[in-house]
């Protein structure tokens, strides 16, 4: 973990991480997850903008419904603005989905290496 290798957790041959390390790993993994839900958000807000000409307040919130999973607050007047919803729903979907891998990811990763960790006992 430690050499610059590009893999985020130790290895099966490695010690469990310690406490700090893991609470870093966590941190920058849910830093990660938010900085994808706001990417998400800034892509719905324009697109309910400048497809359905809301405002930003309206379209802020129907954006931030539909991500959150809650749905459109409103009927939609425009042919674009359906399509755009429709495309934004089902990418709003797999954003979820990732984020909330990434966020389980360390956690669940620690819990499994713990299991396999290998004790020497003295001989």
């Amino acid at each position: 973990m430690k050499d610059g290798s590009p893999i985020l957790f130790e290895a099966r041959h490695d010690p469990l991480a310690s406490r700090r390390d893991f609470g870093f790993r966590l941190a920058k993994a849910i830093g990660l997850a938010l900085v994808l839900d706001a990417v998400m958000l800034v892509i719905g807000i324009a697109g309910y903008a400048g497809f359905e000409g809301m405002s930003l307040i309206d379209a802020f919130a129907n954006a931030a419904m539909i991500l959150s999973g809650m749905g459109p607050l409103g009927p939609l007047q425009t042919n674009a603005g359906k399509i755009f919803a429709g495309c934004y729903a089902l990418a709003s979907g797999l954003v979820i989905v990732a984020a909330t891998g990434m966020v389980l990811a360390p956690i669940g990763h620690r819990l499994l290496h713990a299991f396999h960790i290998e004790k020497h006992s003295a001989d």
